[in-house]
């Protein structure tokens, strides 16, 4: 029994000394066993090396105005029959060149030769009579002068003489407009360059003013393209264009040629034609090109890279560090340069702004941002979006 006492007195004991230590301070618990709240983690600052940063640079923006289309070739011309009959020849194939004045094919029109047979049999006729009506004149007004005729009767052989030479005209006119059927028969090229296609072979019955050739000069080709309404005012017959075929590395120049009066109907663009020589005609009609304008500019503007700006739902932004903190700032943009892969800032950045040129990912509002040392250049140099949720170790 007394050692059973003197046990719990020890365990008395020990729990008292226990109580003692914990209200002298001299045994200390974990924060929070007992529900209190933890101590909050202290922020840890972004930090971003000077190359990840930016200011923004006042800079003249040349304006770069392009459209495309295709090439056509405005020296084209259709070689249509003049005549009815039957194509017996015809020497051109696609692709082949020609000359103007070329004889290219031939029109079996064999009733022509008896037709200008005819017309030339009766403009002798009318030539014959014409001359026996102006003898009966001469000689009526022989007899009118010795009032052996009536005046009627004079009269009469003047209008006969009047009628035989308007049938005389009428039967010349006819046989000329056979001649012209007859040298229609022979199909000549209009203008030199590269048949483009044939619409007719050789056995066909052609009709008047039915195509059988298309011609096509590639010496001089145009690119009609359309340019958008607010963009055109600032364009001008004249201007030099630089357009780059397709399958071609190396641009060629131009020149603005034409510019349509009123936009297309329907869409808000109009029409602009480019020039362009093809003197070697390394370009065919309806290759697609494109055609690119630059305009000079002489104003100053505030510019930015073109990476460092976001867009959220069309509304353009950026973060900048102010007084050591991430903020962002919508901003509102005007020209931009495609060659120089910046953007014109109009609107909501201070001149002296420090931006980030770079898009990073998880960046918050407010959260602290230092700028530190150089950071090695593969990693300075980087345009890739980075997760910012973690500072960086030096």
């Amino acid at each position: 029994m007394k050692t059973r006492w003197l046990i719990g007195g020890i365990a008395v004991l020990t729990l008292g000394m226990a109580g003692g230590a914990w209200q002298a301070g001299l045994l200390k618990m974990p924060a929070g066993m007992f529900g209190g709240e933890k101590p909050k983690k202290a922020e840890v600052a972004l930090q971003f090396v000077a190359a990840e940063l930016v200011r923004p640079v006042s800079a003249t923006m040349p304006e770069l105005i392009e459209f495309s289309g295709p090439l056509i070739a405005p020296s084209t011309a259709i070689l249509r029959g003049k005549a009815r009959g039957r194509l017996i020849e015809l020497n051109a194939a696609e692709g082949q060149r020609l000359s103007a004045g070329q004889a290219v094919g031939r029109i079996d029109i064999a009733d022509q030769a008896s037709r200008l047979a005819e017309r030339n049999a009766a403009v002798e006729a009318a030539r014959a009579a014409l001359a026996q009506v102006e003898r009966s004149k001469a000689s009526n007004e022989r007899l009118a002068a010795q009032n052996f005729i009536s005046p009627i009767a004079l009269e009469s052989s003047r209008s006969a003489v009047e009628t035989a030479a308007a049938n005389l005209a009428q039967a010349r006119a006819l046989l000329e407009s056979t001649k012209i059927a007859l040298r229609d028969a022979l199909l000549v090229a209009p203008i030199g360059g590269i048949v483009a296609r044939r619409h007719a072979l050789p056995g066909e019955n052609i009709s008047p003013e039915q195509p059988v050739l298309t011609i096509v000069d590639l010496a001089r080709l145009e690119l009609a393209g359309n340019v958008g309404t607010h963009l055109v005012s600032r364009l001008s017959a004249g201007l030099p264009v630089q357009v780059s075929v397709e399958g071609t590395t190396i641009p060629v120049t131009g020149r603005i040629a034409r510019i349509a009066p009123a936009a297309e109907p329907g869409t808000r663009s109009i029409g602009v034609t480019v020039e362009m020589t093809n003197p070697k005609e390394l370009f065919r009609a309806g290759q697609y090109a494109v055609a690119r304008v630059v305009l000079a500019d002489d104003t100053q503007r505030l510019t930015l890279p073109q990476v460092a700006v976001g867009n959220n739902g069309g509304q353009a932004y950026v973060w900048v560090i102010d007084n050591g903190a991430l903020g962002q700032r919508a901003i509102t943009l005007g020209r931009s340069d495609p060659r120089a892969s910046r953007v014109e800032i109009l609107q909501g950045l201070d001149p002296n702004a420090v931006v980030l040129a770079a898009r990073y990912n998880d960046l918050k509002e407010g959260r602290k941002a230092l700028v530190v040392g150089t950071r090695p250049a593969s990693v300075a140099a980087s345009s890739m979006p980075i997760s910012a949720s973690a500072p960086r170790s030096e």
